[in-house]
């Protein structure tokens, strides 16, 4: 398994960094690993609601599908499951003032053969997990 946790501040109140990352689609935005990501199911964004990721990780494609799990006011979860592997997206956010403190808590449990792989991509996660912070940082603070 591999288990990434980072915590940054954004220039933006809670209410407005919920209602933007509530949408999972915006990954596409704000992580750099996400090549595309299309909602699924019909409707407006709420708990059960899913999503069709693709993303690249040393130079592999790999697809998907997320659904929200947890939608609150300082807190969303998101699952993307394959044969291959799961991966749990949380995120919690503390108002600092106007600002938002958010605590980005992502895990990746490999099923079957993959589990051997793992320990392999811990380097390649950590470095796409800083770049994360980087990227979801610009685009919070630009809306």
């Amino acid at each position: 398994m591999i288990d990434l946790k980072r915590t940054f501040v954004v220039a933006k109140p809670v209410a407005v960094v919920v209602a933007y990352l509530k949408d999972f689609a915006h990954a596409q935005a704000w992580d750099p690993g996400t090549k595309s990501c299309v909602q699924e199911s019909p409707g407006p964004v709420q708990v059960g609601t899913t999503w069709r990721n693709v993303s690249e990780i040393k130079g592999r494609e790999t697809e998907l599908m997320y659904r929200l799990e947890t939608f609150e006011a300082q807190h969303l979860r998101f699952v993307g499951e394959n044969k291959t592997a799961t991966s749990i997206d949380d995120m919690s956010f503390t108002p600092v003032g106007q600002e938002t403190s958010i605590t980005y808590h992502s895990e990746i449990t490999f099923h079957g053969i993959a589990k051997l792989a793992g320990p392999f991509l811990k380097s390649e996660f950590e470095e796409l997990g800083d770049k994360t912070v980087v990227q979801m940082t610009q685009v919070l603070n630009g809306l």
